[in-house]
């Protein structure tokens, strides 16, 4: 079962073109390799998007690479005297052990007894997108979950109610936008987010130089916001009543101009009188932006020949994240400035999944999970409920677990409720080349090749790319030997499954026979051949053989309004104020009234604790480089000055830090880059934990934010996780 490789390692000084898939970003790279050792790292000057621009973590990718805790056989977990150890076997023994305990808990308790977690990485590998639903599929399971229910959940619903798909998420043109409203977002530091967008601070410096103006409301003073011509603080989970305002302005002051849209908008009066009560001067007491402020940015919005709004994770992970989403897509609708050049564009990548049909558009709330009957979206549960529905015993009670590259105990909420629920589970298997916090409760760990070992074409993020290229990446070192891609583990686990499992299906023997065999022929087709057929069936004269040919990247051009068009299309029109929504608003309107109550001498001095990106972080598989973890601790928790001196705290000192799940210690960094009543803690750390081998994180294990986020606090109609204005207590350790 090794990789075959169709190209020589010589041990002569060679240049390879190559692409970190760390983040969104996914910038070309040239590495310098000599043998199957990598050299240097650089930037690729010649790449259409990226143009040259490296971060730090793409020269980590030497780093992941080499990294002795790196598993690269399969190992299963043996308990002897109440001690465990890990012992490595073989791929055929590891598959054996992987289809008998997942099989075994599907015949005694149903299929939907056996979960999926697939975490953020499975979208920045293609092997993953390629071959993950052959196996994933065969499990039959309605108990899926993954990292969308803690990250961008909102967006897609929003999209799916507005524009009729899940990825249909029109993209900000920063390349010729005049003016930018950033929310929730820190493009500095993430490289863009739902918006691949690599190099960004001078493609800011360009928005300037134009004479455009970049603008940014955060209750924290980031990277982004301090390059900005204006930032504002805004109290943690209040942007739905900001930008509720914002619509309301453009009503009251008379600036809805939807231009070339309009024929396709329903029920703007509606949206009118649902906005009326969210008055920049009433919203300006939650918000803690002043009505002033409100208006003029608003008409400076309405009124730039370009603009755009665009809100990241700070806006989704919170209560009103959907609300919020939508929010902003109506901005950008009611002033024209969807399917606009230097507004939110649709991408035309070279493969595109929505026209070509190769990504189901979605649907919500189809089914409901067990417990707390909260809804599914796209066929997937939100993470927030998979502990209880591993740790509350009765019919469809969770007893088996699959995680793909994916680290839950440190990036969902409430993770000690999650340690917990993972060490009672009757079997679990990880796909992951790492023993964390997570895969040490698996029973088998499956360890895939690493990203420079492997081919990589990025399906979903140039749907998301600020500028249309197509780029193909050849491996750039040898795997082991003995090693396999994560589309190679999934195939066979597909194979082996479903001659298992053949028993248990139902249906027409003829039907089951032909899925059996498509099954077995598409094992068999690595992912180059399925971008392959994907180029000749899209039509657009690009083949295999051109991308080779181009290694840097082929520029297809800027984005050019195509959202209309497919719209029409298919005889579809825009209803501006979907029932979801509708039904929400007066809710809104409990949540932020007209008339604020003044705080009780008797409330809770509670702070509200929202996260934080660094741009050598990435969740937490990063932190096992010392190249990235090196220098200042970044796991520390800023607070203003005048918080800190109400509880007598100094810069430095060790805090404790408590909400209604859990507590930790940090360091505490007193700062004015926050609003008062703010704490902010980063996510991805907390590394401390018993049983893993990562041995550089566990030396900065820092604390996990997700020991404080409560799995209760969700946000109100996707149930997606609500990492943003947790209530917490700070002390003096």
């Amino acid at each position: 079962m090794a990789y075959a490789s169709n190209r020589n390692m010589d041990t002569a000084l060679t240049t390879r073109q190559g692409v970190c898939n760390l983040c969104e970003a996914i910038c070309g790279l040239s590495f310098q390799v000599q043998g199957n050792r990598v050299i240097s790292i650089k930037g690729d000057e010649a790449d259409p998007l990226s143009r040259g621009h490296i971060c730090p973590k793409a020269v980590a990718l030497k780093d992941l690479h080499e990294d002795p805790d790196r598993l690269r056989q399969p190992v299963k977990r043996i308990v002897d005297n109440g001690q465990t150890r890990w012992q490595t076997i073989t791929w055929d023994e590891a598959f054996d052990l992987v289809v008998e305990g997942l099989a075994r808990v599907r015949e005694q308790h149903g299929s939907s007894s056996v979960a999926v977690y697939q975490g953020n990485p499975t979208v920045h590998n293609w092997g993953n997108v390629t071959h993950g639903p052959l196996f994933f599929g065969q499990l039959k399971t309605r108990s899926r979950f993954s990292a969308t229910s803690v990250d961008q959940l909102p967006h897609h619903l929003a999209s799916y109610w507005l524009y009729g798909h899940q990825m249909a998420i029109p993209i900000p043109d920063i390349d010729h936008t005049r003016f930018m409203l950033i929310l929730g977002g820190n493009p500095l530091a993430s490289n863009g987010s739902l918006m691949t967008v690599p190099d960004v601070r001078h493609r800011f410096k360009a928005l300037r130089e134009r004479g455009g103006r970049l603008v940014v409301i955060d209750p924290r003073r980031t990277e982004t916001a301090a390059i900005a011509d204006e930032h504002h603080f805004i109290d943690p989970g209040t942007d739905a009543a900001w930008l509720l305002s914002v619509i309301h302005t453009l009503f009251d002051e008379e600036l809805v101009h939807p231009k070339h849209l309009e024929p396709l908008l329903d029920n703007i009066r509606a949206v009118r009188d649902a906005v009326a009560p969210f008055r920049p001067e009433t919203m300006a007491a939650h918000t803690g932006i002043d009505a002033a402020t409100t208006r003029r940015l608003t008409r400076e919005l309405a009124q730039a020949d370009g603009a755009v709004v665009y809100g990241r994770m700070g806006l989704s992970t919170q209560a009103h994240g959907v609300v919020c989403q939508w929010v902003i897509q109506v901005i950008n609708l009611l002033t024209g400035n969807v399917d606009r050049e230097g507004g939110a564009l649709l991408t035309s990548p070279a493969i595109n999944l929505i026209q070509n049909k190769m990504m189901s558009p979605g649907h919500f709330d189809a089914w409901r999970s067990r417990v707390r009957g909260a809804p599914e979206f796209g066929g997937e549960l939100p993470v927030s409920v998979m502990a209880e529905e591993m740790l509350t015993p009765g019919k469809g009670q969770l007893r088996a677990l699959v995680t793909s590259c994916g680290n839950p105990v440190l990036s969902t909420p409430n993770g000690r409720q999650l340690d917990e629920a993972l060490r009672g589970l009757d079997f679990m298997v990880s796909i992951d080349f790492y023993l964390n916090e997570t895969t040490r409760h698996a029973h088998v760990i499956l360890p895939p090749t690493c990203s420079i070992e492997h081919d990589q074409y990025d399906l979903i993020f140039l749907h998301l790319a600020v500028r249309n290229v197509a780029r193909y990446s050849q491996a750039v070192v040898e795997p082991s030997p003995g090693a396999m891609h994560d589309w190679q583990i999934f195939s066979e686990l597909a194979k082996r499954y479903a001659r298992r499992v053949w028993a248990l299906e139902r249906g027409n023997t003829r039907q089951r026979l032909q899925g059996l065999l498509t099954r077995s022929l598409m094992s068999r087709v690595p992912p180059r051949r399925v971008l392959a057929f994907g180029l000749k069936r899209a039509g657009r004269g690009l083949s295999l053989k051109a991308l080779l040919a181009h290694p840097h990247g082929i520029d297809l051009g800027p984005l050019q309004p195509t959202l209309v068009e497919g719209l029409q299309k298919r005889g579809r029109r825009i209803d501006l104020l979907p029932l979801g929504i509708r039904q929400e608003l007066p809710n809104l309107m409990q949540v932020f009234p007209a008339e604020t109550a003044p705080q009780s001498a008797s409330t809770p001095p509670t702070l509200k604790l929202i996260g934080r990106r660094d741009v050598r972080s990435n969740n937490s598989w990063m932190h096992n480089s010392a190249r990235l973890v090196s220098g200042k601790p970044r796991c520390t928790l800023w607070i203003h000055p005048s918080d800190a001196a109400a509880r007598q705290l100094q810069d430095g000192q060790t805090v404790m830090v408590a909400s209604r799940v859990g507590q930790v210690r940090v360091p505490v960094h007193v700062t004015e880059d926050i609003r008062p009543g703010v704490v902010s803690l980063p996510h991805g750390w907390g590394h401390d934990r018993a049983g893993t081998d990562i041995k550089v994180a566990q030396a900065h294990a820092g604390a996990s934010i997700n020991d404080l986020t409560d799995d209760r606090l969700t946000e109100r109609i996707s149930a997606n996780a609500a990492f943003s204005a947790v209530p917490v207590w700070v002390e003096a350790a």
